[in-house]
């Protein structure tokens, strides 16, 4: 049999040699589109090469229900569709089926979406050429239906750019596109991941990542909280819990979608930067925040208070139920966002009877902290981790192995445990935000 020999290192490699070949198109009005998840390292490196804008174009597959590698078509954005019918006959599928396929995976495509464009603005395709680029391609479908809706973004010129693709899919594709770029075509599909050494799969952090490192400074967003420009509450407060005074800031529009509610990390509070920051891209999302300071300022001081989990637990349960958060709670569902060990308390929390959270956010969370709770959380759970945080990776190990509920791990590349690098907040405000727009926001009344 033959097979092909592996010609890249990675796919941000692809994407260099790809920008090679692609180079007629520098100083063309252009945009890379990537197919997420892993077209996107490759259209980052294509993009970088041309000097282009880069976007997604998200797209899936039909998959026969008894046997999902199976394509019959793919779906993508804008009411896309694609359908190989001669496979579909030949595989005796119904077209009631296919439309429940359909449907199931034009609704995953919308989330998605959602969750991946959260942390940019989307890029203007109309009336330039669209590079469509994905790390392989195998049946076409997705290609296909990437190329229509570059097409129906009023793309003037689509080229679809690939690093390995079977002959006989990328002759295939020439009608499609206006023109095709391929660096390896093998005889054979099973051959296509020899042509990559490194083809592990490409994480939503990742893609998130090179979105916001391909912005452009002038256009990046604020690395603060938003202005508060919609109708509602914006204001310091004074929130009791077991009789004790503690400090807040309560920002929630008439219209939002959910309640927030931020939980800190040891030696941090409601002004902590990298929170605010969260809670300004929650803002502008449509949801309502508050940032409460769970120790007085002298307790802050008290190192036994700091790891009190319990202590911390019950006031973040006062807390969510102070007058001002349980009027707000009568038409909103309620969120929380926890940090380092504010993550430990809202697990505790979360796992309360009759606890009011419907999801919940931990970034650089202390598991170990919460101990045997974990197992009674019930809520869906995102577990935020930086790549170069050596000793929290390894504590939030099992983290996700020991929730029973709906849970997803998410490693941002290259952030430490402070989250200092550039873009790397921008990252886990994405992720948030995507988390509550998929499980908090459809909770609401």
């Amino acid at each position: 049999m033959e097979t092909a020999v592996a010609i890249v290192e990675d796919r941000r490699d692809a994407g260099g040699e790809l920008a090679g070949a692609l180079a007629g198109l520098r100083g063309e009005d252009a945009v890379v589109l990537g197919l997420p998840r892993g077209g996107v390292p490759v259209a980052f490196e294509v993009a970088r090469g041309l000097g282009t804008p880069l976007d997604l174009l998200v797209a899936g597959k039909l998959g026969v229900p008894f046997e999902p590698e199976l394509g019959v078509g793919a779906v993508a954005e804008a009411e896309v569709s694609v359908d190989d019918e001669s496979v579909a006959r030949d595989a005796g599928v119904c077209e009631e089926t296919l439309e429940e396929v359909e449907a199931r995976e034009r609704a995953e495509v919308a989330r998605r979406s959602a969750r991946l464009q959260a942390v940019r603005p989307e890029v203007p395709v109309s009336g330039r050429t669209a590079v469509a680029a994905d790390d392989e391609l195998a049946a076409g479908s997705i290609a296909r239906a990437a190329c229509a809706l570059a097409r129906a973004k009023g793309a003037r010129r689509v080229v679809l750019a690939v690093p390995v693709a079977p002959e006989s899919a990328a002759a295939s594709l020439e009608g499609e596109a206006d023109g095709v770029v391929v660096l390896a075509e093998p005889a054979y599909v099973l051959a296509i991941g020899q042509v990559y050494r490194d083809f592990s799969q490409t994480s939503d952090a990742e893609v998130l990542a090179l979105l916001w490192e391909s912005l452009p400074a002038e256009t990046a967003p604020a690395s603060s909280p938003a202005p508060r420009d919609r109708p509602g509450l914006d204001e310091e407060v004074e929130v009791v819990a077991a009789g004790v005074h503690l400090a807040g800031k309560l920002a929630v529009s008439t219209e939002a979608a959910g309640l927030v509610v931020f939980a800190h990390g040891s030696g941090s509070g409601r002004h902590s930067p990298p929170n605010r920051l969260v809670a300004g891209a929650l803002w502008q999302a449509g949801f309502g925040t508050l940032l409460i300071d769970l120790l007085t300022r002298s307790e802050a001081l008290d190192r036994s208070k700091v790891f009190d989990v319990e202590l911390l637990r019950r006031r973040l349960g006062e807390a969510t139920v102070w007058p001002k958060a349980r009027e707000e709670r009568r038409k909103r569902a309620v969120g929380y966002f926890g940090a380092s060990t504010g993550a430990a308390d809202v697990a505790r929390h979360g796992a309360a009877p009759g606890a009011p959270v419907a999801a919940v956010v931990s970034r650089r969370g202390r598991p170990d902290l919460a101990g045997p709770w974990l197992t009674e959380v019930r809520a869906p759970t995102l577990i935020i981790v930086g790549g170069a945080d050596d000793v929290v990776l390894r504590l939030n190990r099992d983290f996700g192995g020991r929730l029973v509920c709906r849970n997803e791990p998410s490693v941002v590349p290259g952030a430490s445990h402070l989250f200092e690098g550039s873009g790397t907040l921008e990252v886990v405000a994405g992720l948030a935000t995507a988390w509550y727009i998929e499980h908090l926001a459809k909770e609401a009344p």
